[in-house]
């Protein structure tokens, strides 16, 4: 598992296709939208600003997506278990160190990828509270990585609109990494693009002992009473109550392994998963949009029938 964040100014501001989304009361007027030509050859259907056709490989304008999906039916919330770094190094004959920093280079890509597709969350598990088991050396590594890339990012993260939240039991991290992320949190709070939730020190089992322990206080403070306790009182407890889109509506898992590790336990009641043998430092724009259109392509019932 791996978080740090360095987005590319190049890609993600160059482009003049490229528009992020924005908050409504900063967007400029909006220009007449450009005629829409379909092309059976290009992968992408990409539109410039002069209405003229662009192929595979341009940038996604703000509201044309890649061939094959639909605008109504993308994910507001998509998770990721980022599994499979070490391996990916051992593989190479590389430090383990190596397959982290190749795993920051494919963060890095999905996370732009989100921010040009509209995707309005996307909640990574960065450390599970299972990785401090791991050799010291490993964990302080990570630690480093996750530190400078926040300390490193902030620029970019306030530039590009995107929003950081970050979720776990942060009373094992470092005081210096605490007071960064709240430092972060605050800086990006306004920010209305992406949503980048960050789970360290976290565990699905964790959210929901938490989430039992606070309600638990307040029934004996004499708040609430036992019978009051539900569903919806205890999402409102959870640590995904830092935003407006709790529940994932797609998991994506790398490596081929078929689990969720733990990871968002309640939230996933309904999610649809979808799970990509590419280690994850190979997981790249091809699978990304594989699985959603993998995503698009289910019916979701809700546990009801199927008409």
């Amino acid at each position: 598992m791996l978080f740090s964040l360095s987005l590319s100014p190049t890609t993600l501001t160059s482009s003049p296709r490229f528009k992020f989304h924005s908050c409504p009361h900063v967007l400029p007027p909006k220009p007449p939208p450009p005629r829409l030509r379909a092309s059976s050859q290009a992968h992408h259907v990409i539109l410039e600003d002069n209405g003229s056709f662009a192929g595979a490989g341009a940038a996604v304008e703000e509201n044309i997506l890649p061939a094959g999906l639909r605008t109504e039916s993308m994910p507001r919330h998509v998770a990721l278990v980022m599994d499979g770094n070490r391996r990916w190094a051992r593989l190479r004959g590389l430090p383990v160190g190596s397959g982290y920093e190749a795993g920051v280079r494919a963060l890095r890509a999905i996370v732009e990828l989100c921010c040009k597709l509209g995707i309005r969350v996307l909640s990574v598990f960065a450390f599970s509270s299972e990785n401090w088991f791991r050799p010291q050396v490993e964990v302080e590594f990570l630690m480093d990585l996750f530190e400078r890339g926040m300390r490193d990012e902030m620029g970019s993260l306030l530039r590009e609109n995107i929003r950081i939240s970050v979720i776990g039991d942060s009373s094992k991290l470092s005081r210096s990494l605490q007071e960064l992320i709240k430092r972060t949190e605050e800086a990006t709070k306004t920010n209305c693009g992406l949503q980048l939730i960050v789970a360290v020190s976290y565990s699905g089992q964790y959210d929901i002992v938490q989430a039992c322990q606070k309600i638990a206080i307040k029934v004996k403070d004499g708040l609430i009473e036992p019978n009051n306790i539900n569903e919806s009182l205890i999402e409102q407890e959870l640590e995904t109550n830092c935003t407006e889109f709790p529940y994932p509506d797609l998991l994506i898992r790398t490596s081929g392994e078929l689990r969720i590790s733990n990871f968002l336990l309640w939230q996933l009641a309904y999610t649809e998963l979808f799970f990509a043998k590419s280690l994850w430092p190979d997981f790249g724009e091809v699978e990304f949009l594989e699985a959603l259109k993998a995503f698009q392509q289910r019916q979701r019932r809700y546990g009801g029938r199927d008409f």
